[in-house]
């Protein structure tokens, strides 16, 4: 496995929150949208459906924060089993807060401890990953 295919999950979560700011950021404009703004009155040329557009926009942005969330479960579940599978205990921890917790290097280096720096564990996981 690579370091690339290994950065997925954290790439996947990445793109999931960003849909979500997108959803909330849409359901605030919904909630905007005719506030005042309904007189009763007929509406020339050049109107438009705000309402409907923006539900449409908003359920298509669901169903990407469904299919994302999909795909971030399957590739933990592969990015899991992939680190259960290491016999070095401490590589495994080293994997599994990097890139299933998604954590800093620094961070990983302070959840170890034992003196171990940021750039120590990001060396010693790429040493791992290209040896295997």
């Amino acid at each position: 496995m690579t370091i690339d295919e290994l950065e997925q999950l954290r790439y996947l979560n990445t793109e999931t929150a960003g849909y979500k700011d997108r959803l909330a950021e849409l359901r605030a404009m919904a909630e905007g949208t005719t506030a005042g703004k309904i007189s009763g009155l007929p509406h020339g040329f050049g109107v438009s459906d705000k309402v409907g557009s923006g539900a449409v926009r908003i359920v298509e942005l669901e169903l990407s924060i469904t299919l994302s969330i999909l795909k971030c479960e399957r590739e933990y579940e592969r990015l899991d089993n992939y680190i259960q599978g290491i016999e070095d205990s401490l590589m495994r921890q080293i994997l599994t807060y990097r890139f299933i917790d998604g954590l800093s290097w620094l961070q990983v280096a302070m959840c170890i401890g034992c003196g171990n720096t940021g750039d120590g564990v990001r060396m010693a996981c790429k040493r791992f990953i290209q040896s295997n």
